[in-house]
């Protein structure tokens, strides 16, 4: 690399700095490139919302940000260390590591980008972080389905470490000492200008993404950061809690509660317990034998493969279940990923801008579920998943909250097919079957969540099931096609069966397979199947407005378990007002309300209200005024999930120790 020393110049005027100079342009350079290649690869979103010059300008801020992060603790040492007796010797190891390792992480995280990007439409961000506290599960994914990115991985990091060492090396080469009386002055004026660029203000507060971000679109406001920003914000993040109030625009505590208690079917009477102000009294719409309840979550099933709600023809199966049963066509997800469905389907709990309930601290045991409802009625309670239920907490949560049954993959008993994420979904719903039946024979009521996972990429599935959809045939389209393919099956059966007379299913998916686009909330992404079926179950198409939060409090009423909960969910066994008819969902950091009247109000960090008409047909999010009370609202519903997890309204001891007070309806 004799190229390299056309830089001596360069080296003789800046001295002890010349490391600390080059590091930062070579990082700017390699950010920008990135950038730049991101942009062309999403021009025409970037066209869309006018953002070639904003983005280069921001990225370019936000990449001097990265890199003084990056040099703080150079720009302190190298000018006091050098040329000094035994401790330059040692800083001029270190410091080659410091600058080849930090060259890794820009060039690796870059190079990680467009998959992810390909993936969730964002950079890289907390979800990058999440999966690596599970290696074994997300490297037997990578494995199988991605041996071409993990291949161009090694490469680029093998060369970035290879290059990076020799460039650094270099840099720390026959650097001038300053005289004594220099040094430090060097080092604080270096340090004072690393600090200054890391803020990128004088103001109060120090930059962040949202006070860059200049579109709708959530994708080009991610494009003027870069990834290693991104991801280690999002681990600051993680470190704290994000409490809604703190980010959207605040309401006093008695609104909130007030505002949520207008919203629910019962009268403001109901509610009883000003320390647990969402806790009331539910009648049963079914007043007659109780029943088992079953909820079949459905792994990324989003709308847009289910042919029953104008999607793809891949599930004939499900489309026919829908015609026979109780159809709920307009339901949507709270969020994005599989915990947050876990938490609105189990615990009704409303979505924040912090992680989902399964993953947070103060949730881990203690808190409502309607397996707490449940298993205090004598129910048998049970989580069965074909893969490791460790995964993203689900075990530690669900055993900490009424579920006193695990029935993971290795209590599956010789599986015919094991993929990337456990056993194929034949296998979960012949052992689902054998648990129901086994507990029916017992003479045992069950509460039962069924969770697939052959849906999920790498698309593992068994082969000569179905005919391909597509072409190769590990697609998503193709899984969903075997998932809806093994539910015939277990729905056959079940029909068969002695439990199918006295159990109340649910099939819902978790989360749509991705949420991307050019809108600040693409609100169709979070458009799922639900549906309700089992003995006694008549064929009925529901085209209210719902959510998932919705679900738990139904099934409750249809199982004929009359009870005190904290859900604020419908119960949709019973009437439910037009202008109370609602959907809750979070996007990232955003929360969307949306409402019978397609009035969609969206609120992001620490910036102003946006209120929309949402065309369910073009799915385009119309800007529009809305009313103020529907904006209050939406506001109460956005800060809810937040208060009452600070405030501990879902302690399950809290409400035990009321409910013995209160009067039963």
């Amino acid at each position: 690399m004799r190229f390299l020393t056309l830089l001596d110049p360069v080296k003789e005027i800046t001295g002890v700095t010349f490391p600390i100079l080059m590091f930062l342009i070579s990082g700017i350079i390699i950010l920008t490139v990135s950038r730049t290649f991101l942009c062309i690869w999403q021009r025409n979103r970037v066209s869309n919302v006018r953002g070639w010059k904003v983005i280069f300008i921001s990225g370019l801020r936000m990449d001097i940000v990265s890199m003084c992060y990056l040099l703080i603790l150079p720009c302190l040492i190298t000018p006091l260390a050098i040329g000094v007796p035994y401790l330059s010797q040692i800083w001029l190891i270190i410091l080659p590591i410091w600058i080849t390792f930090g060259l890794w992480l820009l060039v690796y995280m870059e190079a990680a980008t467009p998959f992810f990007i390909k993936e969730y439409d964002v950079r890289p961000n907390r979800l990058f972080v999440e999966y690596l506290i599970y290696p074994k599960e997300v490297m037997s994914m990578m494995w199988s389905g991605y041996k071409l990115e993990l291949a161009l991985g090694l490469i680029i990091s093998l060369t970035t470490v290879y290059f990076g060492w020799i460039f650094s090396n270099y840099l720390v080469q026959d650097l001038q000492t300053p005289n004594w009386y220099w040094r430090p002055v060097i080092a604080l004026s270096t340090v004072a200008l690393c600090v200054l660029g890391a803020r990128s203000t004088l103001g109060h507060r120090a930059i962040n993404p949202s006070m860059i971000a200049f579109s709708h679109d959530n994708l080009m406001n991610d494009l003027p950061l870069n990834s290693s920003y991104s991801v280690l914000y999002a681990m600051k993040l993680m470190r704290k809690i994000v409490d809604s109030s703190t980010i959207y625009p605040p309401m006093k505590t008695n609104d909130i509660i007030h505002t949520l208690q207008e919203n629910s079917q019962l009268t403001t009477k109901a509610f009883t317990q000003p320390l647990l102000p969402t806790l009331a009294y539910h009648q049963a719409s079914n007043t007659g034998k109780r029943k088992n309840i079953v909820i079949l979550l459905q792994e990324s099933l989003g709308a847009r493969f289910v042919g029953g709600l104008g999607g793809l023809p891949l599930t004939p199966n499900l489309d026919k279940l829908m015609q026979e049963s109780w159809n709920l066509t307009r339901l949507y997800a709270t969020g994005t990923r599989s915990i947050r469905g876990i938490e609105a389907v189990t615990t009704g709990f409303f979505p924040t801008p912090a992680n989902a309930v399964v993953k947070l601290p103060k949730s881990q045991n203690n808190f409502y579920s309607i397996a707490q409802t449940l298993k205090a009625e004598n129910y048998h309670t049970q989580f069965i998943y074909a893969g490791e239920s460790h995964f993203d907490n689900m075990k530690g949560f669900l055993l900490g909250n009424g579920f006193v049954d695990i029935q993971d993959l290795p209590t599956f008993h010789n599986p015919d097919f094991i993929g990337s994420w456990g056993a194929c979904d034949e296998d979960l719903y012949n052992k689902a079957h054998e648990q129901f039946s086994m507990l029916t024979e017992q003479n045992k009521p069950f509460f039962s969540l069924v969770f697939t996972t052959t849906n999920h990429s790498p698309y593992d599935y068994p082969q000569g099931k179905i005919e391909p959809y597509n072409h190769p045939s590990a697609t998503r389209e193709n899984t969903v096609k075997y998932s809806d393919f093994a539910l015939g099956q277990f729905i056959e059966q079940a029909k068969k069966s002695d439990y199918w007379d006295d159990t109340i299913f649910v099939l819902v998916a978790d989360h749509d397979s991705r949420a991307y686009g050019d809108q600040i909330v693409p609100i169709d992404c979070f458009h799922i199947p639900a549906v309700i079926f089992g003995g006694g179950v008549a064929a009925h198409e529901d085209n209210r407005l719902a959510s998932q939060l919705d679900l738990p409090p139904t099934l409750l009423s249809m199982a004929g378990i009359s009870a005190n909960h904290p859900m604020m969910g419908h119960d949709l066994t019973k009437d439910v007002a037009e202008h109370k008819q609602r959907a809750v969902m979070q996007y990232h950091n955003n929360f969307a309300w949306l409402n019978n009247d397609n009035h969609a109000i969206v609120f992001q960090p620490n910036k102003d209200i946006m209120t929309f008409h949402y065309d369910p047909t073009s799915h385009i999010l119309i800007p529009s005024e809305l009313p103020d009370d529907e904006i209050k609202t939406a506001n109460a519903f956005a800060l809810w999930g937040s208060l009452s997890y600070k405030q501990d309204f879902y302690q399950w001891n809290k409400i035990e120790s009321a409910q013995h007070t209160m009067p039963q309806q």
